[in-house]
């Protein structure tokens, strides 16, 4: 969105230089000077219908609802430029042999925006000539993936339609008028800590397996309990020795007698 005057524009330039946030709006990047940018129509139209706007030096802001470019110095013209985040698509970096990294993005424009209405999507391009490409890509894919999310929890409460694109002109909340922004940030989640009531399995502990017999037979064992099982050290099953008996069995003398006259009788056959 280019700026025509302060009336009609997203971007409220400050009096001390930058811009006026909107309310919620919080500034999360900030790019070195001397950055380009290049806003081109499909190149499949005429000539006459062909939309082209550049500027050679400027500052770009990423907040948490959209991204806007600030040129060093301004003109008639072109004095600032804005794009809802969620507007923003197919982004990415490119990386030349030689020359700065470039963030390339398809973006759809914003109705009263300055842009003529017949163009329903424009080739975005920045140049980072002072470095900050894959900060800015990073940050951006981080910011839009929240605020996707985002909108998705104010969509379930009714607080919002659609998929959070403005479409619509005006300075208003718009799509994001139930958003919760402050939900919106680079912020990691919190890392989960172990209470009293849980805890924490780590891959050094033994695995907790059930007590058979026992009233908590299906509940697991706590790793500090002294009662596990190890799957490589078998049970060993109860043995008895042998030993002879002292005294010979019953009849002993009359079996060897009986066995002794039958050889003697069969040889003599």
């Amino acid at each position: 969105k280019t700026k025509a005057n302060g009336k009609n524009s997203w971007v409220m330039l400050a009096d001390s230089g930058g811009y006026t946030p909107l309310p919620g709006e919080q500034t999360l990047y900030m790019s070195p000077p001397r950055t380009t940018l290049s806003l081109q129509s499909n190149s499949r139209l005429p000539p006459s219908q062909a939309y082209s706007q550049q500027c050679k030096s400027g500052i770009v802001y990423l907040t948490n609802r959209r991204i806007i470019y600030l040129p060093v110095t301004s003109t008639q013209d072109f004095q600032s430029f804005a794009v809802p985040i969620l507007n923003v698509t197919d982004s990415r970096v490119t990386a030349p042999w030689f020359g700065p990294n470039k963030w390339e993005a398809l973006l759809q424009p914003v109705y009263g925006g300055g842009i003529p209405a017949h163009h329903d999507q424009l080739e975005f391009h920045m140049e980072f000539k002072e470095g900050g490409a894959f900060d800015f890509a990073s940050t951006f894919e981080r910011l839009k993936e929240r605020l996707k999310q985002a909108v998705d929890v104010a969509r379930e409460s009714g607080l919002a339609t659609g998929d959070g694109a403005d479409l619509g002109g005006g300075r208003g909340a718009g799509p994001l008028a139930g958003v919760n922004l402050a939900s919106v940030h680079l912020d990691d989640l919190p890392n989960y800590e172990e209470s009293r009531q849980h805890h924490i399995l780590r891959s050094s502990d033994p695995v907790p397996v059930p007590v058979p017999n026992s009233p908590g037979a299906d509940s697991a064992v706590d790793a500090s309990s002294p009662t596990t099982v190890n799957k490589s050290s078998p049970l060993p099953s109860p043995r008895q020795e042998f030993q002879p008996p002292s005294e010979p069995p019953p009849d002993y003398e009359q079996v060897q007698h009986r066995s002794i006259a039958d050889e003697l009788e069969r040889r003599v056959r």
